[in-house]
């Protein structure tokens, strides 16, 4: 069984950058993909989101950096926790937010993806936060608009700041991601969430084992660094990290295997399984969990899971991006970088 003695995150006292520039961000005034992040601006959110963590333990949760700024989450396609942790990111940097659905836009009568957003635009939006499920929909409206993008999801593409909260919660449970043994488990074609992580934890030289059916993984993975597996046991010994994706009954993937038991079989993360992993692995799902299919509820509640940690944590790295977009976008006076 892993141990349960798990080393305390890690504190590291920052100064808030509320009136400061973010010096050394280069990637401009748009969030799109992590593949497209350097190490230097991955390391800048990491520090950013850490200085703007302790605010969530106040009796007042606000600090003034983003105040008259206007931040717009579009989520044509529906979320809770991703557009939730959003709203309260920009809120507890006194940002005025704007929530949309694809219900409620008036993407459902007909107007064009650009057209909403030049809307937006014009009515002083400084920041668009953007689900879609198509793919590439983020970058097409940071090619359209003055106004910075973040991308919280787009088809199977990305989903950049899911990552990132992944590394924040590595990183606060004491791991170096260098060198760590990451197994990361379910549909790797169709997860968004997977192949930001694949970017993120190569770029930091982690070692990644990908493990699911053969209908699940893509070809030629390896060329992203990573290793393949198709057996679930024997990648778990010696696990530091398992990373477990949610099976995804809204996107049909009962095709893919004979049966929901059979996957659970064959690819449930249950007690047994996990303790051959390392005696301190970290568990992770990005929610929602489908309890008794991938993950066990004795994993999901237990002492290795650090998956409340990983919803709690995603708001400070989410005030970290927008801070870092927003300054950047008053620097460059708004214009295109």
């Amino acid at each position: 069984m892993p141990s349960s003695s798990r080393p305390k995150p890690a504190a590291r006292s920052k100064q808030l950058p509320v009136e400061s520039s973010p010096e050394g961000w280069t990637a401009g005034k748009d969030l799109l993909s992590i593949k497209a992040l350097d190490v230097r601006d991955i390391e800048l959110i990491i520090d950013t989101a850490t200085a703007f963590q302790e605010v969530s333990g106040r009796a007042i949760k606000k600090v003034p950096a983003l105040r008259g700024k206007t931040i717009a989450n579009l989520f044509i396609e529906p979320s809770t926790r991703t557009r939730t942790s959003f709203e309260l990111a920009a809120k507890r940097l006194s940002a005025d937010v704007v929530n949309l659905s694809g219900t409620s836009s008036s993407i459902m009568k007909g107007e064009s993806l650009i057209d909403t957003g030049r809307a937006l635009e014009s009515m002083g939006v400084d920041l668009v936060v953007i689900r879609h499920s198509a793919a590439g929909a983020a970058h097409t409206l940071a090619r359209t608009l003055k106004a910075g993008v973040v991308n919280a999801g787009d088809g199977a593409h990305e989903h950049p700041t899911q990552a990132l909260l992944d590394l924040f919660t590595i990183r606060a449970h004491g791991k170096n991601v260098a060198g760590l043994r990451v197994v990361m488990i379910g549909d790797i074609t169709r997860s968004r969430v997977a192949r930001s992580n694949i970017y993120l934890l190569t770029k930091l030289n982690a070692n990644v084992c990908v493990v699911g059916p053969p209908t699940m993984i893509p070809p030629h993975i390896e060329k992203l660094g990573v290793s393949v597996s198709y057996d679930l046991e024997s990648s778990l010994k010696g696990a530091d990290m398992v990373m477990i994706l949610r099976v995804q009954h809204e996107r049909e993937q009962r095709s893919l295997f004979p049966s929901i038991q059979e996957y659970a079989r064959l690819y449930g993360v249950t007690r047994e399984r996990l303790a051959l992993a390392a005696p301190n692995v970290l568990v992770l799902h990005p929610g929602p969990m489908n309890r008794g299919i991938e993950i066990a509820t004795e994993v999901a509640d237990g002492l290795s899971s650090v998956i409340l940690d990983q919803v709690a944590n995603g708001i400070a790295v989410r005030m970290g991006v927008l801070y870092l977009l927003a300054a950047t976008r008053e620097i460059k006076g708004g214009g295109v970088t």
